[in-house]
């Protein structure tokens, strides 16, 4: 009888159900990550929010009336919307002619930087130059050099060369920091490209030029892309060249020309400024949104072997 019970007792034992502990732990893990996405999540959305707040209140302000910002009403939202902000700053301030200015010396700039960088990056990357490394970490250090650095010297020379208060002065000094940068973004590009396509080019009768203009760079479209977006950026975004080498208002560029919206006798209406600095930075945002993937490409495409 007492051996009958045992083996009841261990039937009972074998069938009890065995806790699934690879259950246990996937679950586990499903929960970790879950937690993790949500936190990060979390922490995205703070970091996006805090980063266009101070957009999203110049554009709250650029829409509210010269009536209603002296009355100074409080609110994230104004009370009437309206554009008399930027309508007067196109018109009345004529805020439009630093604006074509702003366009036309940084696109000059811009596609100067860009040959120039095409032309240099290539050499330092193809052709056998003496000192190439010390060369490209000249190049380097230009381009984290101080730009309040260089307004003194500048100005010196552009003061003999009679350049000052001219847009030609303006777009070399643009180079001075445009520049560098993208000739390292190309050189480390033309790394990347096969040699064996230059070379195919050659045995045909090509030129290195001709190598370079017509093999080379619609390869390296995407890394001669970003180099032009951010050297536009850079210009675009200029005040202390700006502000140091013109004179002249009806030559001022759109940051420069900021500082004299909206100012009066007894009052500064800072919703006429806020809207100057929101018809600036659209420009930008627009570029960078419908260029991200250039961008992208071009930065990352000569990461990798």
């Amino acid at each position: 009888m007492t051996g009958q019970l045992h083996v009841a007792e261990h039937s009972a034992a074998v069938r009890a159900p065995v806790p699934d502990t690879r259950r246990a732990g996937r679950d586990r893990r499903r929960r970790t990550a879950a937690w993790r996405r949500t936190g990060f999540g979390l922490l995205v959305t703070a970091i996006v929010t805090i980063s266009l707040f101070p957009f999203l209140w110049i554009l709250r302000t650029s829409l509210m009336s010269s009536q209603e910002f002296a009355q100074g009403v409080t609110g994230f939202l104004p009370k009437h919307f309206t554009l008399s902000s930027y309508a007067d700053n196109l018109s009345d301030q004529n805020f439009l002619r630093p604006l074509l200015n702003s366009i036309l010396i940084c696109l000059v700039s811009t596609v100067l930087s860009v040959v120039c960088a095409t032309l240099a990056g290539y050499a330092l990357s193809r052709l056998r130059v003496r000192g190439a490394g010390v060369v490209l970490g000249f190049v380097l250090f230009a381009g984290f050099f101080p730009v309040l650095a260089m307004v003194g010297p500048l100005f010196l020379v552009y003061r003999e060369l009679q350049l000052l208060d001219s847009p030609a002065g303006l777009v070399l000094a643009y180079m001075v920091y445009t520049l560098p940068i993208a000739t390292w973004l190309l050189k480390s590009f033309f790394d990347q490209v096969p040699r064996s396509l230059e070379e195919a080019a050659m045995v045909d009768g090509a030129s290195r030029l001709q190598v370079l203009w017509r093999i080379v760079v619609p390869v390296a479209m995407p890394a001669v892309f970003t180099s032009a977006i951010i050297s536009f950026i850079l210009a675009w975004n200029d005040f202390a060249f700006a502000t140091s080498f013109l004179q002249t208002p009806e030559r001022f560029t759109a940051p420069l020309a900021i500082v004299n919206l909206g100012q009066s006798q007894f009052q500064v209406f800072y919703n006429r400024i806020d809207a100057a600095v929101v018809l600036i930075t659209l420009p930008v945002v627009l570029l960078v949104l419908f260029a991200q993937r250039r961008i992208v490409s071009g930065l990352t495409a000569g990461a990798v072997k």
